[in-house]
């Protein structure tokens, strides 16, 4: 009978095995025990690869030997990849390759030229150990290859911020869904939304708006749009306008234009300078009067639920530099960076998906916005100043020696000023029971109440402006500073607006995922260095050596009864 039964208890457990096994090819489900539910995927995510039908290829160059703070980053990437891979239901390849590997510094040079022709950067490292720095060229990137097209995506986010790298790795952590789940559905989609920036006004030029085109068009169709001449049809082809830095007033006609692009459902992104001040004329002159601007355009913006008020916000505790002349040294004139309290550096609203875990935002002479009652309309704040900070109403005389101005801390005691504010929502029409403007003999639309749409107002006009090399008039990146050397967050505040007003899906909602770092105390870590080397090292070799000794004499013991 205990043969027997032994033989039915076998026989059982083979059957629930076999039959676990069948049921797991019809049944899928991973756990993630982790807190911060960091190993589990969206429904967005998972939706999107289920209903993807199409080979995908996802090559990643962060591979081989790399600095420690990059090995969280490419653990972090091959976990999230595996997942994909097990959800997606189409034939899905991943392929780690280290391109830099076993070259010369003259092949690696090469090979990081021609990564560059496909939009793949090579990262310059530098880590701070106890025995000084090191450096490694790292290729933090990734190629996404489906439907016949390829587009690269940057792993390592937010690079050239003030702050360790294992912030800026955490950051990059935390985002690697948005990021590679919004890149996964362009290329599978394969849907280019079109963007365009008004020129009808003297907004920021083509040369000044380099990097924003350039980063934009890599996802989506952007071109310049003109008020004057575009017409219905063009503008029911539009899905996106930027308006930054006008200089010009708006005609009725043009705003009319703009009222019929917001009421069929078009998003539009205002980064409007109500005050003329440039840092430009403070030194091709002695000083500047800071007058207002008339744009004829507050109306149109007190409509729908947003004005920016005519003054100028300086902030001393967080301020970018500008560079001065110090005076003459050796016959060479001397140039040093100071504080210039008049170009802020906006903080992102850490709520909002839109702006969450983005840089701090280069402004120059912003103005605080406000909300205004709309209804139907939605309003957030997205981007402010820090606390200490103080508003001057316009006219001010603006001079180069006002750096040298020794500041009252008491006359920066305030609140945050708010410069950016998004609205959504139904919008009301700015022509509603008004006349048609001249040039307009067909009404574009009836409408009184806008479809749901989005705008953003920002009180600055040169948020979105690449700096120009003197030397030889080539642009820089969008966000980077040419005289500190550091690069904002300038660019990615763009691209993410971009994708949370063309994106239907709202896939930028995965950027509120966060990743808890628990990181070693590095103080603690360097006081009690000896005492833990001793406990790992010197600790088991004693234990071993007392069991050895207990076994001994407990044998001698035992056996010589």
């Amino acid at each position: 009978m205990k043969k027997q039964n032994k033989w039915i208890n076998f026989i059982v457990v083979i059957a629930v095995l076999i039959a676990i096994n069948v049921l797991g090819q019809y049944v899928f489900h991973r756990f993630d025990f982790t807190s911060d539910k960091r190993f589990t995927l969206s429904e967005k995510t998972k939706s999107l690869l289920k209903k993807n039908e199409k080979p995908i290829i996802i090559t990643v160059f962060l591979k081989g030997e790399l600095p420690p703070a990059f090995k969280r980053l490419q653990a972090a990437v091959s976990d999230i990849l595996s997942d994909y891979k097990a959800y997606s239901k189409a034939n899905f390849k991943l392929v780690y390759v280290d391109p830099l590997a076993g070259l010369s510094t003259q092949e690696q040079d090469t090979v990081i030229y021609n990564l560059a022709q496909n939009g793949i950067e090579a990262t310059r490292a530098t880590l701070k150990t106890e025995s000084g720095s090191t450096e490694k060229l790292v290729v933090p990137m990734a190629m996404i290859e489906s439907n016949g097209k390829q587009m690269p995506v940057k792993l390592l986010q937010n690079f050239n911020v003030i702050g360790g790298y294992e912030e800026n790795i955490n950051r990059s952590i935390e985002n690697l869904e948005y990021t590679l789940t919004s890149s996964l559905k362009k290329v599978i989609n394969g849907y280019n939304p079109r963007i365009g920036f008004t020129e009808s006004n003297g907004e920021l030029s083509d040369l000044q708006l380099y990097d924003a085109r350039a980063s934009l068009a890599n996802n989506y169709v952007v071109g310049r749009v003109d008020l004057n001449t575009i017409t219905k049809e063009g503008l029911d082809k539009l899905n996106m306008m930027i308006i930054a830095k006008p200089k010009k007033p708006f005609t009725e006609t043009e705003k009319y234009k703009i009222n019929y692009f917001v009421m069929k459902g078009g998003r539009v992104l205002w980064s409007i300078d109500q005050v003329n001040a440039e840092l430009d004329s403070l030194r091709g002159r002695g000083g500047q009067m800071a007058t207002n601007n008339n744009l004829n355009l507050d109306d149109m913006l007190f409509m729908y639920g947003g004005r920016i008020n005519y003054n100028i916000i300086a902030d001393p505790a967080n301020s970018a530099e500008i560079p001065v002349s110090t005076g003459a040294a050796g016959g060479a004139g001397q140039m040093q960076l100071l504080p210039w309290i008049y170009y802020p550096i906006l903080l992102p609203d850490t709520i909002h998906s839109v702006v969450k875990n983005l840089d701090g935002i280069k402004s120059e002479f912003p103005s605080t916005v406000d909300t205004i009652g709309a209804k139907g309309v939605s309003k957030s704040y997205i981007l402010s100043t820090s606390p200490f900070n103080k508003v001057y109403n316009t006219p001010k005389p603006f001079s180069l020696q006002m750096v040298a101005e020794k500041l009252n801390p008491k006359e920066f005691q305030s609140v945050p000023q708010n410069v950016g504010i998004l609205l959504e929502g139904s919008f009301p029409s700015v022509f509603a029971g008004r006349p048609l403007p001249a040039g307009i003999t067909t009404p574009f639309t009836s409408e009184l109440t806008s479809k749901p749409s989005k705008m953003i107002i920002i009180g600055d006009g040169d948020v979105f402006k690449n700096q120009v090399s003197e030397k030889d008039g080539s642009p820089f990146p969008l966000g980077f500073d040419r005289y500190s050397q550091r690069t904002y967050g300038n660019k990615a505040l763009l691209l993410n607006v971009v994708d949370y007003f063309t994106d239907e899906d709202n896939l930028i909602a995965l950027r509120n995922k966060e990743v808890k770092i628990r990181l070693l105390d590095k103080a603690k870590i360097k006081l009690e260095k000896t005492k833990w080397q001793f406990i790992n090292v010197v600790a088991p070799l004693l234990l071993l050596i007392f069991f050895a000794i207990f076994q001994h004499y407990y044998r001698k013991y035992k056996y010589a009864k």
